[in-house]
């Protein structure tokens, strides 16, 4: 895997323009005609920066950690630093677009350094890819030309400032509008609960609970093939519960049907459950039944 730790070493690498700041640099095409992915292929590559690039692909594959951007309709994509982008031979994409690329450096003590790390397309699987409407991309646009005017204007002590104050409202919109995709996706949101729910019930059906744990989030969002943050999000938004909190439901409807079989302690119910260590079961049952599993068994037990 090839590494760049300076933003003139990616860009020069992309083919794209000497940045004109050396943190920070963006490009806009606003020519017809379509253009081709630099290189005929890539090796997976990581660097420092954070990217942000409107692209609409004709042709090919672009491959974001382990699944690939969805470009049909020109979207919005994300990079953070350290993530991991490939792309394939014969990769073709419109001539307009825009591409805005900057050393997290170039963030250091300002609010958005802190800011940018909550923005969760950053981290999002790349087949959730923000897609805009036409009048959602002429928002876009109206921001991107101010932000280039001062990109390109001569530097002084309020140039930095200005740049990220534009790069800040850029980043809002994309909330605003990311959110509207989420609202737009309720069906698709559904389907991954009960995706989320079957892979928990798989999960403690094979066995696999008695021999590897209790499942961590990380894991089952593998699973899902989406990324933590993503179904973090997704789950939220939609049930208003986060995915520890589904987790935990789960646990605890597992722990309710065994606990009616007088033949287990509580102590193994909770190892078959996943627990290390019992007392933790007992506390969690508690919080969130209002009563301890053994008050709970002698409440509800037929015997």
């Amino acid at each position: 895997m090839q590494h760049f730790d300076s933003l003139s070493a990616y860009l020069k690498y992309l083919e794209l323009p000497r940045p004109e700041h050396p943190m920070f640099s963006m490009y806009t095409a606003l020519g017809e005609g379509f253009l081709p992915c630099p290189k005929e292929s890539s090796p997976p590559i990581t660097n420092d920066c954070y990217s942000i690039s409107f692209k609409r692909f004709v042709a090919g594959d672009l491959n974001y950690g382990r699944t690939q951007y969805d470009f049909t309709d020109g979207a919005l994509f994300f990079i953070a630093p350290r993530q991991v982008l490939q792309w394939n031979s014969g990769a073709v994409f419109d001539q307009k677009g825009f591409s805005i690329n900057f050393h997290e450096d170039f963030l250091k003590g300002t609010e958005l350094a802190t800011q940018i790390r909550k923005y969760g397309f950053f981290s999002y699987s790349v087949n959730e890819a923000l897609h805009l409407s036409p009048k959602e991309e002429r928002q876009m646009e109206l921001i991107i030309e101010n932000m280039e005017l001062e990109y390109h204007n001569n530097p002084d002590s309020f140039s930095k400032e200005l740049i990220i104050a534009h790069l800040s409202t850029l980043l809002k919109y994309a909330q605003r509008f990311y959110e509207r995709q989420f609202n737009s996706r309720t069906e698709l949101s559904n389907d991954l609960l009960d995706r989320f729910n079957q892979a928990l019930s798989t999960y403690f059906d094979s066995g696999r609970v008695q021999e590897e744990g209790i499942p961590g989030i990380e894991q089952i969002a593998e699973e899902l093939s989406v990324s933590q943050r993503y179904l973090s999000d997704t789950l939220k938004k939609e049930t208003g519960k986060t995915t520890t909190e589904h987790l935990q439901l789960y646990l605890i409807e597992e722990a309710k049907n065994i606990l009616l079989d007088p033949g287990k302690t509580v102590a193994e119910v909770a190892y078959e459950l996943g627990f290390e260590y019992p007392p933790y079961f007992s506390r969690l049952f508690k919080k969130k039944e209002g009563m301890s599993p053994t008050e709970y068994r002698q409440k509800y037990s037929m015997n």
